[in-house]
Formats: structure tokens, C-alpha cells, sequence
């Protein structure tokens, strides 16, 4: 009967996991609700960027639209010089001043330095007073339930190969002992395919009326490619979306480092 103090935290391990994904999507529900934004109500790309990536997005996505005025220059080996001091906004002299006053950084101190900066925490409790980000304290909501489900089952599926390899003898046929192994395994594959249903995408910094707001942001960009449709989709989909590949490469340092 040792298979059964294996069946035990297969249940747990389940049982806690989908349990927490109940109630991440219920908590998710109920503030949307209380949600109203008007139809007339569009994002800035600034706004859209957080939602869609969070702060290190913003950083990116003004990096980028700087580079695109001349007024700071990306180069493919991951540095970044200031051409134009002057900002023009809040994002903007937040990434200035951590590049430093000798006018050259490495993009990525100075992507982290800009994520952290006073205008981007500013932005984040607009988006979230205004029901369209997820709390910091609610960032195990649903997007993170999801994951832990996913682990739930995986764990399931361990405990039940160990439990039908271990030589130990028992009375169970192996084909009963698996059909108990599946009762847990089937609870977790139905809490994923439900919120594959009811909550998907999975966002971890836009909550369900951020997500609307994006997919019309999205769906009203004019297919011209002219500078603001170029920004939108650095905004939504990162600096992967960029079309030169100089500038992937100068982003991409800061995978490698």
C-alpha cells in the first residue's frame, strides 16, 4: 500500500492548485465587473506597453521611440548614446538620467534603471486605480494560477510513474492504481482547459478590461506602416516586433548578459 501515501500528495498538490485558480479567477471576475471604461476611452502607447509587458516594456518602447527621432542612438552592440537631452516627457528623462551624465550606458542598466524610475510606478497606479492593471499584490492571479496548475499535473504524473514503477509488491492491479492517479490528473487538465476557456489570454499585468482595451487597440491600428502603427506593435509585442535587425541585436545583449 505504499502507492497510497504517493496517491495522497497527488491529491493535495491538485487539489490546492486548482483551488487557487478558483479563486484567482473569481477575484478577477468581481473586479472586472466593477470596472467601467468608457467606449471612447483609447491607450496610450505608453499605457499599452505596461499592460502588455509591464515596466521593462516601457523602457523598451521609449528607447525605441527615441531612436526613431534621432534622439538617441541604439547601437547593435548593446549601447545607448543621448544625441537630444532635452525629454519631452516623464518616460523620457527618466531614461536620460540612467543613461548618466556622460551621455553613453549600456542598455541594459539603463532599461532596468528606467523600468524602476518614478514616471513608470506613476503610470502603473493610474492603470491599476483605474481597474485596468493587476495589483502588485494580485500578481498570482490568474496567469500565475495557471502555471501552478500546469506544475500540479506534471507533479501528478511524476507521482504515478513512481507509484507504477516502484518494485515494491502489491495487492492493486497496476490498471486500478493508474485509474486513481488519473482522478487527480483529470481534475487539473479540467481546471486548465476552463481557464483556457473562460480566462484566456493569460496576462499577468493587464487585467480583463486592460485586455479589451488592447485587443481594440490592436484591431483599430491602421495597417499602414507609418510610425505610430511601428510603436503600437513594439508596445504589444516587444522589441522582437522591430523590423531592423541592428535593433534586435542591440536588445538582444541584454538577453545575453
Amino acid at each position: 500500500m505504499f502507492w497510497v501515501l504517493l496517491l495522497l500528495p497527488a491529491w493535495a498538490v491538485a487539489g490546492v492548485a486548482c483551488s487557487r485558480l478558483c479563486l484567482a479567477a473569481v477575484r478577477s471576475a468581481s473586479v472586472d465587473a466593477d470596472v467601467d471604461v468608457g467606449e471612447g476611452h483609447e491607450l496610450t502607447l505608453y499605457e499599452a506597453a505596461f499592460l502588455s509587458g509591464g515596466p521593462g516594456r516601457v523602457a523598451e518602447l521609449t528607447l525605441v521611440s527615441m531612436a526613431r527621432q534621432r534622439r538617441l542612438l541604439l547601437a547593435h552592440t548593446g549601447w545607448a548614446t543621448v544625441v537630444d537631452p532635452r525629454g519631452r516627457d516623464e518616460m523620457e528623462r527618466s531614461v536620460i538620467g540612467a543613461i548618466g551624465p556622460e551621455g553613453q550606458s549600456r542598455i541594459t542598466p539603463v532599461r532596468a534603471a528606467a523600468a524602476g524610475a518614478d514616471a513608470v510606478r506613476g503610470l502603473a497606479d493610474r492603470l491599476t486605480g483605474a481597474g485596468l492593471a493587476v495589483p502588485d499584490g494580485a500578481r498570482t492571479t490568474v496567469a500565475a494560477g495557471v502555471r501552478q496548475v500546469r506544475g500540479a499535473a506534471l507533479t501528478v504524473l511524476a507521482l504515478g510513474a513512481a507509484a507504477l514503477l516502484m518494485p515494491a509488491p502489491s495487492d492493486m492491479p497496476r490498471l486500478l492504481m493508474a485509474a486513481w492517479f488519473g482522478l487527480p490528473l483529470a481534475l487539473t487538465l479540467s481546471c486548465l482547459a476552463l481557464a483556457r476557456i473562460e480566462a484566456h489570454p493569460y496576462s499577468r499585468w493587464a487585467s480583463p478590461a486592460g485586455q479589451r482595451l488592447l485587443a481594440a487597440l490592436t484591431r483599430h491600428t491602421p495597417a499602414a506602416a507609418d510610425d505610430r502603427t511601428y510603436l503600437t506593435s513594439i508596445a504589444v509585442r516587444g522589441v522582437h516586433a522591430a523590423a531592423e535587425p541592428e535593433l534586435r541585436a542591440a536588445f538582444a545583449h541584454r538577453d545575453r548578459a
